[in-house]
């Protein structure tokens, strides 16, 4: 889930914050990617209006067997 659709959503950071009860200064602080936590978090506040994608968070560096 990507910041900025969040902050669409909701309007702006401050209402961001407030919907997920955390500071503003945490939600200004995320990267483009919203933190999974908070993701999962907001596709449950929102009734699935916004969407947590676990393909999102998936880490690119597996390991490979030689």
């Amino acid at each position: 889930m990507f910041k900025k659709t969040v902050v669409n959503f909701f309007g702006n950071q401050s209402k961001v914050s407030r919907a997920l009860n955390i500071s503003r200064s945490y939600v200004s602080a995320w990267p483009d990617l919203v933190p999974e936590l908070q993701a999962v978090r907001l596709e449950r506040l929102t009734n699935g209006e916004l969407k947590y994608d676990p393909s999102l968070y998936e880490h690119d560096n597996q390991m490979v067997s030689h």
